[in-house]
């Protein structure tokens, strides 16, 4: 156990730069805070240093024998937290591997979704789902944004989640005759028109604009939910729950 105190000390400086999308970006690590996130972290096998403040030492011994683990004091702690209540612990964890096959039966494909807490709710939802793979395309949210972290609520660590070219998998399920699904609401048809149960890419797209055209003219075929009320759209986190567990069972499934 190591003792660190300043909040100019080297490492502090490092662990901070990690609440930034470059600095994860340079050093191919992101953090994570709380008690739930870390023991997720540490199942999953991808922790580097573990950061503890004094009211958590002792707490996961037999965590803490097996990392580099740093105490810190309260002004460290604040320095480094995402949060306005720092929870006392932290990891330091390692970037996630890139799939670059199609491997699998059912994919999410998320395009320029930029608020955290929808992301982190597609991953989490996803994860529940039974989803195998789960793509950011660009304008999305960071992957490993704070908020989304916890917004996913550990998901990261049970099932991959990348960023990628969704144009390029775009084409890598025509090849695997895998139907590629988007959402729209011109052109599109109403989700119970398409058979469900088995393989399957959904692509979900921005709270505003929706799923970019340049998709959309890709896709085996563009979906919509039926709306029965008086607002105009749906939550694209919600929708996406929605989607996601009508195409991989039915309504049948359910019932």
């Amino acid at each position: 156990m190591h003792w660190i105190q300043s909040t100019k000390n080297e490492k502090v400086k490092r662990w901070k730069k990690l609440l930034t999308k470059k600095g994860r970006e340079r050093s191919g690590q992101f953090l994570v805070e709380g008690e739930h996130l870390v023991e997720e972290a540490h199942q999953a096998g991808v922790i580097s240093e573990l950061i503890v403040s004094k009211r958590y030492r002792g707490k996961l011994e037999q965590i803490a024998s097996q990392y580099d683990t740093y105490e810190i004091s309260r002004e460290v702690e604040k320095v480094i937290s995402d949060t306005e209540t720092p929870q006392g612990i932290f990891a330091v964890c390692r970037q996630f591997s890139v799939q670059k096959e199609a491997n699998g039966k059912r994919f999410l494909l998320i395009d320029a979704v930029q608020d955290p807490g929808n992301i982190g709710t597609m991953i989490r939802t996803a994860d529940a789902a039974g989803i195998d793979l789960v793509i950011l395309g660009e304008g999305c949210a960071d992957l490993y944004n704070p908020k989304v972290l916890r917004a996913a609520q550990g998901s990261h660590f049970h099932i991959p989640v990348q960023t990628g070219n969704l144009i390029e998998w775009i084409e890598r399920f025509h090849q695997k005759q895998i139907p590629v699904y988007g959402t729209a609401f011109n052109g599109a048809v109403p989700m119970k028109d398409v058979q469900t149960g088995g393989p399957f890419a959904l692509i979900v797209g921005n709270e505003g604009k929706g799923v970019d055209q340049k998709l959309l003219s890709r896709t085996t075929k563009n979906l919509y939910i039926p709306i029965y009320g008086k607002c105009e759209s749906l939550n694209v986190a919600v929708a996406t729950g929605i989607l996601m567990y009508y195409l991989r069972g039915g309504a049948e499934e359910y019932a």
